[in-house]
């Protein structure tokens, strides 16, 4: 493996981007929750949802600065590493970005500051409103990052001119690419999971500690019931994704089901290890047939293997296929969990469930590593390009050395783990003192409502 420009370009964006997707995956989850638990505060004016808010909202508001602060540096990168791919596809890219920053971070951005600032400045139901927008906004925002990413993973309605730049011709397209709406659904629905998951494993710890707090044994049902539902649904997606691949990408689809020859009847391997030098899986624990049933929908479906393709044109195979089976493979873990854990309530356990509880913290990570995987096979599988069929990486760096690179990589990662190691330190603190923990060292017992955010004693919201 050469170490040149391209690669390390590469892996600096890389590695700020896995670093930046874990907070948005995170925070689009979080607002949703925050949101109903607001609505059911306001609905039945049970302090337990008002107690859960105020606990989640600080850590929210930490999650999203960390996002924020990683995410900027992208937008520097590209033009520091990737100055061609952004002379090429401004035109294009350039507008949906911009649409991201217009319709959803400063819609975030400023109820954000109501939010957290505006318990005793606003309505109940104003406040609630705040709530219900930065929701939205955070949901806006992945609509339009999910566009401009599939637009390069499919692009339409654009043509090239002569001098190599690329034009939009129908917006809608471009916007809209055939991708999209499915690939939308699936990282919503990752947000959601990896949310739940971290909720549930907050209050799985916290009911540990204490089997009578309420609050947490609340946030444990809420949390189970949406990976209960979700996770499933997500299997779904994740299947429509595939089959999407199929179509549009099948060099990607080869890569992650390692198939080398092209034939009907595809087996399915669980395990293999891909050799690209052999064009073979030099081992394999596979299923007859499967594969072609699953990516196809026909046990004697013809699929394309990696052969089909010259070898320039193919994705690294043993990166794209294990990225994805540590992603469906935790997806069923979550599933598991969901069962499990609905079984616990429904037969009123759940607080008494010590080995479920600490599956529950155990599985925690498990949303942030499986959004990683996916976006591993989605933006690896999609190599040689960095705009599908259009342009390719390697045309796409900058004209910037190995050492200017070297440096910069190096110094992306002492920063990175100096500062959202802090931050996230902070948050497990958080976490571990649990809804009731007391801001300044007395006694819960003592606390009035409200005051983790700086309320007066009496429910905050109360002014006209």
């Amino acid at each position: 493996m050469h170490f040149d420009a391209l690669l390390l370009s590469r892996l600096q964006f890389a590695f700020t981007i896995a670093f930046h997707i874990i907070f948005p995956s995170f925070t689009i989850g979080l607002a949703s929750f925050l949101a109903v638990l607001e609505g059911l505060w306001l609905a039945t004016r049970n302090e337990i949802f008002k107690t859960l808010y105020l606990f989640w909202i600080k850590i929210f508001a930490l999650s999203f600065g960390m996002g924020v602060v990683s995410g900027v540096v992208m937008s520097y990168e590209i033009g520091t590493n990737w100055s061609v791919y952004s002379a090429i596809a401004a035109p294009v890219i350039g507008p949906l970005l911009a649409f991201e920053v217009l319709a959803a971070f400063f819609l975030e951005a400023s109820f954000l500051g109501v939010m957290l600032f505006g318990w005793k400045k606003v309505g109940p139901r104003l406040h609630f409103a705040a709530t219900v927008l930065v929701a939205v906004g955070t949901l806006t925002s992945a609509f339009w990052i999910i566009s401009a990413n599939s637009w390069m993973q499919h692009p339409t309605g654009y043509v090239q001119l002569a001098n190599g730049t690329l034009r939009a011709t129908d917006w809608v397209q471009v916007i809209f690419s055939p991708t999209f709406p499915v690939r939308l659904l699936h990282m919503v629905l990752a947000a959601y999971l990896t949310t739940a998951l971290v909720v549930g494993a907050a209050s799985a710890w916290r009911v540990l500690k204490d089997r009578d707090e309420d609050e947490s044994c609340i946030a444990l049902k809420m949390a189970i019931g949406m990976f209960a539902i979700v996770a499933p649904l997500q299997l779904l997606a994740g299947d429509m994704s595939g089959k999407q691949a199929l179509r549009y990408q099948p060099a990607k689809l080869a890569a992650i089901e390692a198939f080398w020859d092209t034939k009907p009847g595809q087996a399915f391997h669980i395990v293999a290890w891909p050799d690209r030098t052999a064009q073979a899986n030099r081992w394999e624990l596979s299923i007859p047939k499967l594969g072609s049933l699953i990516t196809a929908g026909d046990v004697n479906a013809e699929v394309k293997g990696l052969k089909a393709f010259a070898p320039e044109d193919r994705p690294p195979v043993a990166l794209v296929f294990w990225a994805f089976r540590v992603m469906v493979g935790l997806g069923l873990a979550m599933i598991g969990l969901g069962l499990w854990g609905g079984y616990l309530v429904w037969r009123g356990h759940l607080a008494h469930a010590r080995w479920f509880l600490r599956a529950c913290v155990a599985m925690g990570p498990a949303g942030f590593v499986a959004v990683v995987a996916g976006w591993v096979v989605a933006e690896v599988g999609r190599q040689p390009y960095v705009i599908y069929g259009v342009l390719r990486t390697a045309e796409a760096v900058s004209p910037v050395t190995r050492g200017e690179v070297s440096v910069s990589l190096v110094a992306f990662m002492a920063i990175y783990a100096l500062v959202f190691s802090v931050g996230a330190l902070y948050i497990l603190r958080l976490i571990d003192g649990g809804p009731l923990a007391p801001a300044s060292g007395e006694p819960a017992s003592v606390r009035p409502p409200g005051y983790a955010l700086g309320a007066a004693p009496g429910e905050p919201g109360d002014a006209p």
